[in-house]
């Protein structure tokens, strides 16, 4: 067990180590989500983080939230390939009914990212604010937590080739085609507390969440808390 493997990382960047190391626990007593949210961590799940360095070459970091977004939904639909699933904005995956499967939470010190994955695969914990589900109660028979990793390692890295490869336009098509469809009704908590409806439009060509409001405007959304409604 230990506090938080983004945590670890972190330290572990700070000291020099390279793109591409993975930590993996089998509990965390430490875990966050986005916004700071406690990340619960009960064991059996995949909690686990990798080292990004960045370059400037690369495109905007921001974009990463991207490439992690598509390396889970990769990694979901290869070890539970039954069970239907969508990418939220930013990078949450969630069942067709909405349930969050897995979350991410990216960190920056200097030039490293550190991606944190928690997948819900034999437990998930109850929210008060969303609904939540794992892939072993959904009826799919997934490996264990070490197996679906090496999984995970390897799709984002395919993930950030074609990252560094591609325009990002690319990334952004292949998230749309894996998301909740366009028209889809949102709730959208703002930084500053205001709460916007409106219907999902698509990404803007800088990953920002474009949502149509009620008169017909388009707003971009660069942060924010996002539900399906």
């Amino acid at each position: 067990m230990t506090g938080s493997t983004n945590a670890d990382l972190l330290a572990r960047a700070a000291l020099g180590a390279p793109e591409g190391l993975w930590l993996r626990a089998d509990r965390q007593d430490g875990g966050r989500g986005r916004m700071g949210r406690q990340w619960e961590s009960p064991v059996g799940n995949l909690y686990a983080s990798t080292i990004i360095r960045i370059s400037v070459s690369d495109p905007a970091p921001a974009s990463l939230a991207f490439v992690a977004a598509l390396a889970a939904f990769d990694t979901v639909t290869a070890v539970a390939p039954d069970i239907p699933v969508q990418i939220k904005w930013p990078n949450d995956i969630l069942t067709v009914d909405g349930a969050k499967l897995c979350g991410i939470l990216l960190e920056r010190a200097n030039d490293a990212i550190i991606a944190g994955f928690g997948i819900n695969l034999f437990n998930y914990p109850l929210l008060p604010d969303r609904p939540t589900a794992d892939l072993s109660s959904r009826g799919a028979n997934p490996p264990d937590a070490q197996a679906v990793c090496e999984i995970l390692a390897d799709n984002l890295a395919r993930r950030l080739l074609q990252w560094r490869q591609q325009p990002l336009g690319n990334l952004l098509r292949a998230w749309e085609s894996a998301a909740h469809r366009q028209g889809s009704a949102l709730r959208v908590n703002l930084p500053d507390g205001d709460c916007l409806e409106g219907l999902f439009a698509g990404l803007a060509d800088d990953g920002a969440l474009k949502l149509r409001l009620a008169d017909g405007e388009i707003r971009a959304i660069h942060a924010a808390d996002i539900f399906l409604i």
